[in-house]
C-alpha cells in the first residue's frame, strides 16, 4: 500500500469497524464502547487480516484527548476546582498509593523486582480521561457535584502521573533498571517539573485570560462559522501541543487549561457546541486505538494474572475511592458515583507501562496485562454506573455501618442551636446551591422569604454558614437531611440540582412529614418533566420551555 494512504485507510477502517461493531453490541443492549473496543481488537496487529497503523490511531486518539479535555474545561471553572479540593486532592493521593500497594505487591508476588512491580502498581492507579467524562457526560452528571469531584480527582492523578513520569528516568537505576540513563539530581528533576508547570499555569492565567476571549471575539465578528469551529480546535490543539513541548505538561492537562480560560468568554457555549462533533468522532479512534493494542492471546497464557489485575483496577480502586469519599464526609451516592468512574485506566497507563519497559524495569508481559486491564475494565464500566442505584439501595437498607458512615458527625450536617427561629417554620428549602439554585436564594431573600439550603458540597455549606445563611449538608434523597432542614414545617420545597432522579424520594419524605408543603421540582427535558407532572411531585419547570415562554411574552409585550 503507498505511504500515503495510510492515515485515509486506518480512518476508513477504524470508523467502518467501530461503526458496524458498535450497532450490534447497541442492538445486544451492550455498551457501544464494547463494540468500538472489539473493532480495534479486529484491525489490530494481533488478529488476521487487515491491520491498521497503530501509532497513527494513537496520534488521532490523542487529539481526541485534547478536545475532549478541552470540552470540559469549557465547563469547569478554576473556582469549581478549588471548591473540590478538598475532597480531590487527599483521596486522589490516597487512592493512588492504595491501588500502586496493591499493584506493586501482587507483581512482586510473582517474582517481580520491586523497581517493576511499582512501575506496575502505578499504571494500574491512574483512570483514563477519555472513559471518565464520556461517562460523566452520557449520564447527565459532568456539572453535578459527583462529577466535578470525579473531574477535580481526574486532574490531581493527571498531575501526579506527570511528576512520575519526570522522576521514573533519574531513579530507574537505582530501581533496577537495565536500560536507565544517566542519573540525574532527583530534587532538581522534582524541582524543574514544578517550575514547568507553575510556569504554564500563570502564562494561561494571566496572557491566557487576556488574549484567548479576545481571539474569539476577533473570529466571531467575522460571521464565519468555519473559522470560529478553526479558531476553537486551534486553540485546544495548539495549546495542549505547546503545553507538552515547552513545559513537559501533558496535552490532556494543557487543553484542560486551555478550556478553563477560554470560559471566561461569551463565547464558552459555542465553542463547546462547535466542537463536540469532533470531540465524539476522536473519542471513538481513542477506544479503537487501545483495542489495536491488546493481544488476545494474554487471556490465553496469563488468565488468572489478568484476573488479578482486572480485580485490582475494579475491586480494590472502586473500595478505595468510596471509603476515602465516605470517610471525608460525602454521601454514598457521590461516594458510589465517583469510584465507579476511577475503575478503569487508560492513556496514562500506557504511557507508564511504556516508558518502564524503554528503561529496562517493566517486562513485556507487564505492558501485556495492563493493556488486557484496560480493555476488561473500560468494557465495563458502564455495568457500574448501571449497579450504582441498585447496590446503593442494597447497601442502605442492610448495612447500618454504611448509613452511619454516611452520616458521621458532621457540624455541617444539621443546623445549628443559634439558627433564627424564621428558619424554622415557614421557610423554603432549597436543595442545590448551584447556578440556578443560588438565582432563587437571592430572589426568595431580597424578598424576605428565609430559605435554608441543603448541598452536598461542604465547602459551599461552609461559605453560606460563613456568610451567614442557613443551610445543611447532605443528600436531600436521605430523609434525615430534610429533617435537619426542618422539612416538617416549611412552606416550599424547591429541588434546582441538575440531577432529579432522586426527586421521588425527597417527595415522599416531604409530603409525609409536611403534606401541605408546596414543592417546587427543576426538570431538564419534556419526557422527565411529563413523567413527574404525571406523578404529581408537584410544580414542574422545564429550562427550556420557561425560557422559551419568557421571550415570547417579552416579544408580545405582556
Amino acid at each position: 500500500m503507498p505511504h500515503g494512504v495510510a492515515l485515509i485507510s486506518t480512518l476508513a477502517t477504524a470508523f467502518g469497524a467501530a461503526l458496524i461493531l458498535g450497532f450490534i453490541a447497541a442492538r445486544l443492549r451492550l455498551p457501544a464502547l464494547v463494540g468500538y473496543l472489539l473493532a480495534g481488537v479486529l484491525i489490530g496487529p494481533f488478529t488476521p487480516g487487515f491491520v491498521a497503523d497503530t501509532a497513527l490511531a494513537a496520534e488521532l486518539a490523542e487529539i481526541g484527548v485534547m478536545l475532549l479535555m478541552f470540552g470540559v474545561g469549557l465547563h469547569f471553572s478554576l473556582d469549581d476546582l478549588m471548591e473540590v479540593r478538598k475532597v480531590a486532592l487527599p483521596g486522589a493521593v490516597l487512592q493512588i498509593a492504595a491501588a500502586t500497594g496493591l499493584g506493586a505487591l501482587v507483581a512482586h508476588w510473582w517474582g517481580w523486582s520491586w523497581g517493576a512491580a511499582l512501575v506496575f502498581g502505578l499504571a494500574l492507579s491512574v483512570a483514563s480521561t477519555v472513559v471518565l467524562l464520556r461517562a460523566m457526560e452520557s449520564r447527565g452528571l459532568l456539572e453535578s457535584m459527583n462529577g466535578r469531584i470525579a473531574v477535580g480527582w481526574l486532574v490531581v492523578e493527571d498531575l501526579a502521573m506527570v511528576l512520575v513520569l519526570v522522576l521514573l528516568p533519574p531513579m530507574a537505576g537505582a530501581l533496577g533498571g537495565t536500560n536507565a540513563p544517566e542519573t540525574g539530581n532527583l530534587w532538581l528533576a522534582l524541582g524543574t517539573t514544578l517550575l514547568k508547570v507553575g510556569a504554564f499555569l500563570a502564562v494561561m492565567l494571566i496572557a491566557g485570560r487576556k488574549f484567548l476571549p479576545r481571539l474569539l471575539w476577533w473570529v466571531a465578528q467575522t460571521g464565519s462559522r468555519e473559522l470560529f469551529t478553526l479558531a476553537v480546535v486551534a486553540c485546544a490543539v495548539g495549546i495542549a501541543y505547546g503545553a507538552g513541548e515547552l513545559f513537559d505538561v501533558s496535552f490532556a492537562l494543557g487543553a484542560f487549561f486551555a478550556g478553563m480560560v477560554l470560559r471566561e468568554s461569551e463565547f464558552a457555549h459555542r465553542a463547546a457546541s462547535e466542537s463536540l462533533p469532533l470531540r465524539d468522532a476522536f473519542a471513538v479512534l481513542f477506544f479503537v486505538s487501545v483495542g489495536m493494542l491488546f493481544d488476545p492471546m494474554v487471556l490465553v497464557h496469563e488468565p488468572l494474572r489478568v484476573l488479578l489485575v482486572v480485580a485490582i483496577i475494579v475491586l480494590g480502586k472502586t473500595l478505595a475511592a468510596a471509603l476515602l469519599v465516605l470517610l471525608l464526609r460525602y454521601p454514598l451516592n457521590t461516594a458510589l458515583t465517583v469510584s465507579a468512574s476511577l475503575a478503569q485506566i487508560g492513556e496514562f497507563s500506557f504511557i507508564l507501562a511504556g516508558l518502564g519497559m524503554s528503561l529496562g524495569l517493566l517486562p513485556a508481559e507487564g505492558n501485556s496485562l495492563v493493556l488486557a486491564g484496560a480493555l476488561i475494565s473500560i468494557a465495563i464500566n458502564p455495568l457500574l454506573f448501571g449497579a450504582i442505584e441498585p447496590l446503593q439501595r442494597w447497601i442502605r437498607a442492610r448495612s447500618a455501618l454504611a448509613r452511619q458512615l454516611e452520616q458521621p458527625v458532621d457540624p455541617m450536617a444539621a443546623l445549628p442551636m443559634s439558627t433564627d427561629p424564621k428558619f424554622l417554620a415557614g421557610h423554603a428549602v432549597l436543595v442545590g446551591y448551584g447556578r440556578v439554585g443560588r438565582r432563587i436564594a437571592a430572589q426568595l431573600s431580597a424578598r424576605d422569604v428565609p430559605v435554608v439550603v441543603v448541598e452536598q458540597h461542604r465547602e459551599r455549606v461552609e461559605a453560606l454558614r460563613e456568610q451567614g445563611a442557613a443551610a445543611v449538608s447532605g443528600d436531600a434523597a436521605e430523609p434525615g437531611v430534610l429533617v435537619q432542614a426542618h422539612i416538617a414545617r416549611a412552606r416550599w420545597l424547591i429541588v434546582a440540582i441538575p440531577d432529579t432522579f432522586s426527586v421521588r424520594q425527597m417527595v415522599e419524605t416531604a409530603r409525609t412529614l409536611n403534606p401541605g408543603i408546596d414543592i417546587v421540582v427543576r426538570s431538564h427535558n419534556e419526557e422527565e418533566a411529563a413523567l413527574l407532572t404525571q406523578e404529581h411531585v408537584g410544580r414542574v419547570f422545564l429550562g427550556e420551555a420557561e425560557l422559551a415562554d419568557g421571550m415570547a411574552r417579552h416579544v408580545l409585550g405582556q
